[in-house]
């Protein structure tokens, strides 16, 4: 070999090592102007004000200055485990939901079936056709006046409620 290409290579290699030897880490400082180093930001430094930083060595909660539980949960990556616990509770979260709606549609159905027989019972009542029941002896009797009126009464106020 000869001296041009031990100097070529020997430019070349200083260029592909000098890439290395960039800064790894970039952060805010105080001011909000980026700082350049190889070494970790000081402890005082936020880590939301952290760009860049190496992904081989990345900072611990014990390597920042001490805050408060929030901040640590907020800033912290979740792990796997609790991601999934996030997921499961926000799936019955939504399943009790569903299940609400479901039911109070139901309720709404039930009651307006409920309006309307309540309804066709009161026409009857008032048409003032003979109306014949029941007992709870399971004998059949026929209404009276007076029982006519008290039910026609009761419907009344059932009836008041579906509106």
């Amino acid at each position: 070999m000869n001296l041009l290409s031990l100097k070529s290579l020997a430019v070349i290699a200083t260029l592909l090592m000098s890439g290395s030897v960039s800064a790894q880490y970039v952060w805010l400082d105080a001011k909000g102007g980026k700082q350049f180093s190889d070494k970790p930001p000081p402890a005082s430094v936020a880590r939301k004000d952290i760009l860049k930083e190496p992904s081989s060595e990345r900072r611990t909660d014990t390597d920042k200055a001490p805050a408060s539980p929030v901040t640590n949960s907020a800033s912290a990556p979740l792990t796997t485990a609790e991601r999934n616990a996030d997921f499961q509770k926000r799936r019955m979260e939504q399943a009790e939901s569903d299940k609400k709606a479901a039911d109070e549609k139901a309720a709404a159905a039930d009651k307006t079936a409920n309006c309307g027989r309540a309804r066709a019972y009161q026409r009857s009542l008032e048409d003032g056709m003979r109306i014949s029941s029941t007992d709870k002896n399971g004998e059949r009797y026929t209404m009276n006046d007076e029982q006519r009126e008290s039910e026609i009464r009761n419907v009344r106020k059932v009836v008041s409620d579906c509106r």
